[in-house]
């Protein structure tokens, strides 16, 4: 299982559109809005990095109105 947390910019006044599009993106456990540099913050988990990638880039990316993302991806101790 891989873990992943995403940090994501929207163009203006498109906060509520993406954030309500990607709620439908089932492999984002959960979602927040956030104040200053980044919009919103996903915490994504998929079966490994690759499709944790895959995520991001066809799932997130891809939504109207997201300029930018920071992927951070998760380990355990």
């Amino acid at each position: 299982m891989a873990v992943g947390f995403v940090l994501i910019s929207t163009a203006p006044a498109k906060e509520h559109e993406v954030y309500n599009l990607l709620l439908k993106v089932k492999e984002i456990v959960e979602l927040h809005p956030l104040f200053g540099e980044y919009d919103l913050i996903a915490k994504i988990k998929a079966d490994d990095f690759n499709k944790l990638g895959q995520v991001v880039v066809d799932r997130v990316r891809s939504i109207p109105g997201v300029i930018d993302t920071k992927t951070l991806t998760g380990i355990k101790f």
